[in-house]
């Protein structure tokens, strides 16, 4: 068992090392860019969100010139032990890979719209979870293995053609469930404050979902209080209740997503983030370090009960609200062409000084 908690504790050692290590966003290039707006050919703050946006986004690329052109979606899909919380089946889960696969999907039509490629990555699809209510959601080598193969897939992604933009999504029936239970667990509050309909349960399903958290999250909660110590620090106390919370509570794709999101963070890749279950994992994330989610920015707020929630604790803008509730990366997709147009807006767009010849000199 020593050895065994060793492995463990060696594992996330790396891991917040490896955040630890990621570069910071590139200043200079954040200032060049501000700098550009502030002088921009047009009201000052006229289109103040998109150029908010343009800056963040230069900060990551570390380019005076941000642009989108090689956006990419990752998918990642599992299948979960509380399925029959969910209005659909869990079958839905590998019928909808098949749809990915075969470029059919929602999602499938966002990103050809956007110009984006997407990959699908079946992390538990046929191998559910286990339930929530009563024990942990996986092992402890499924957790890291879940975790190693998100790090993985955006490793893959960058090591290949290059990425400029990256989405991640997730396909799982019953994960809303889970990702709830998650977020219940990190920010200690009442399941009623953040369970929310998901693939659409009627009132019936969404008090058994209720219920279904509170159960997961008191269970949790009981499993973790004796094992705390008192001698870890405050940081390392947080980022392996947060890990564990996940663990327990969570899907192989959310596990999974969280991964992506770190290996994003080591190698500078900025990131639109989905709705209230790639939430779930961005709060994970961002309890491992301080400095782990600066590169997310929220595509839009879902439907979803608790999503605000999230975004708060985050601290995050969404870009859309337009009370999408699909998952798939669906929202995060739809504000890409928002993200290239506000590169455009700050590289396309002269200044006042280039088109008059000083900076002194604006129409009146």
């Amino acid at each position: 068992m020593t050895g065994a908690s060793d492995g463990r504790s060696e594992w996330r050692s790396r891991l917040i090392a490896d955040l630890a290590a990621a570069p910071p966003a590139d200043i200079e290039s954040r200032r060049a860019v501000a700098k550009r707006v502030a002088d921009i050919l047009r009201p000052a703050g006229a289109l103040a969100r998109l150029d908010e946006v343009a800056v963040w986004l230069a900060g990551w690329q570390r380019t005076t010139a941000p642009s989108v052109e090689r956006p990419a979606a990752i998918i990642f899909a599992g299948d979960h032990g509380v399925a029959p919380l969910s209005a659909y089946p869990a079958e839905v889960t590998a019928a909808m890979v098949e749809a990915f696969e075969k470029n059919r999907a929602s999602i499938s039509a966002l990103s050809a719209a956007a110009g984006a490629t997407v990959t699908v990555v079946d992390v538990g699809v046929g191998a559910p979870t286990a339930d929530i209510r009563v024990e942990p959601a996986m092992d402890r080598d499924r957790f890291q293995q879940s975790f190693d193969r998100g790090r993985g897939a955006v490793a893959t992604l960058l090591d290949g053609d290059g990425v400029d933009l990256l989405v991640v999504g997730e396909m799982g029936i019953g994960n809303t469930t889970a990702a709830a239970a998650v977020i219940c667990a990190l920010l200690g509050c009442p399941a009623e404050m953040i369970v929310g309909r998901g693939t659409g349960v009627d009132d019936e399903g969404l008090a058994r979902k209720i219920e279904a958290v509170t159960e997961a999250v008191s269970r949790f909660s009981a499993s973790t209080s004796a094992s705390t110590s008192a001698s870890a620090s405050a940081s390392a106390s947080a980022s392996a209740t947060a890990l564990e919370a996940l663990r327990q509570l969570g899907g192989t794709e959310l596990v999974a997503m969280a991964g992506a999101l770190v290996e994003a963070r080591c190698r500078s890749l900025p990131v639109l983030l989905d709705g209230f279950v790639g939430g779930a994992s961005a709060m994970v994330v961002h309890h491992l370090h301080p400095e782990a989610s600066r590169h997310l920015w929220a595509g839009h707020r879902s439907a979803e009960h608790g999503h605000g929630a999230v975004l708060d604790h985050l601290e995050l803008r969404p870009l859309l609200d337009l009370d999408f509730r699909l998952g798939e990366a669906s929202g995060a997709m739809a504000a890409v062409p928002l993200v290239r147009m506000a590169c455009a807006l700050v590289t396309d767009v002269p200044t006042f000084a280039e088109w008059f010849g000083s900076s002194d000199t604006e129409p009146s």
